[in-house]
């Protein structure tokens, strides 16, 4: 598929959140609706994203709501319960499976644990956060034919208020309200991500933020997926899914500002090198990549018995419904 099939996938495809008020969702949904924030550590937001997606649930827009939480030392599931959501501990869900590898395997233990046919899983450390961002999300699921896996982009400050550099490419202006991509935050998204997924899987050069952790799809596609246990689980599933049901079937909402805290430049090295070697796990199963020693011709030079201490291919945590587990959904 070429560039410019992809550049006519983000017309069609690309949509603003206004287009799904929550009355509409309500009104054509025909399935149960589950939205799951995985959290560390966040009680000063979790608590007022619980509050807005009850108002949803009370608009009969969504069904569940769970908050899965990585023991927080800060009180995040004291707050999250008494705004309303139901509390798992990431650790309780499938303890046969070891322990928990980071955000993606909480994501995966907690398919186990929904209810819902749709799923929607939101970062639970937004700040200033709008019930629009689960309505978006879950708008072309419910409205828009064909469409079973659902990514978020929006603009992402950083610095004053407002200050908005100039930028965006030739997939940047179509379908989701022109916003530039980044606006100085979304720093790993714009100089590795995206520039990698135009090279090796340029059908998906156009999705404006591969990164987002915002995401919601069918539940039997993600049953059907395996998820990358940490920080590559966003770019991984998206990999995955696009591998699945193809470009057609997927769908990007622009969700406007999003404002949560920001990593500082030192720690941004070992999430890119995450992000590349994710990508690369993934085309070594498209056999478009050979593994590493093979590729620069070191088989004999490396100490193979030591290669896993340094090598940073990603753990990923097999399909649910490979291993059995797939809930019958209500």
């Amino acid at each position: 598929m070429s560039a410019t099939a992809a550049q006519r996938w983000a017309e069609a495809r690309s949509f603003h959140h206004s287009r799904y008020p929550a009355q509409r969702i309500a009104a054509e949904r025909r399935h149960s609706v589950s939205v799951c924030l995985p959290a560390r550590e966040c009680a000063d937001t979790v608590g007022q994203i619980v509050r807005e997606l009850v108002t949803l649930r009370e608009a009969k827009a969504i069904d569940e709501i769970v908050v899965v939480d990585a023991a927080s030392a800060d009180g995040t599931a004291a707050v999250a319960e008494r705004a309303g959501a139901r509390v798992l501990q990431e650790a309780e869900l499938l303890p046969e499976q070891g322990p928990v590898l980071g955000k993606g395997d909480a994501m995966w233990r907690a398919l186990s644990a929904l209810d819902g046919e749709l799923v929607c899983f939101l970062d639970a450390d937004t700040e200033a956060f709008s019930a629009h961002f689960a309505t978006g999300l879950l708008g072309p699921l419910v409205c828009e034919p064909g469409v079973s896996f659902v990514k978020a982009f929006y603009r992402r400050p950083f610095g004053e208020q407002g200050q908005v550099p100039e930028g965006g490419g030739a997939c940047d202006g179509g379908g989701g309200g022109g916003a530039s991509d980044g606006d100085g935050g979304g720093r790993v998204n714009q100089l590795t991500a995206r520039p990698a997924l135009a090279l090796f899987y340029p059908e998906l050069a156009c999705v404006r933020q591969p990164l987002a952790g915002e995401v919601a799809a069918r539940r039997d596609l993600l049953e059907s997926l395996p998820f990358i246990t940490g920080y590559g689980v966003e770019i991984g599933m998206l990999i995955d899914a696009w591998r699945k049901v193809g470009l057609q079937a997927m769908a990007q909402v622009d969700l406007d500002e999003h404002r949560h805290h920001h990593q500082p430049l030192s720690a941004l090295a070992s999430m890119a090198l995450t992000v590349l070697a994710t990508i690369a796990s993934r085309l070594e199963l498209d056999e478009t990549l050979e593994q590493w020693p093979e590729r620069f011709g070191l088989e004999d030079e490396i100490d193979m018995e030591r290669l896993e201490e340094f090598d940073p291919k990603p753990v990923a945590r097999p399909p649910l419904a490979a291993l059995g587990l797939a809930r019958t959904s209500k």
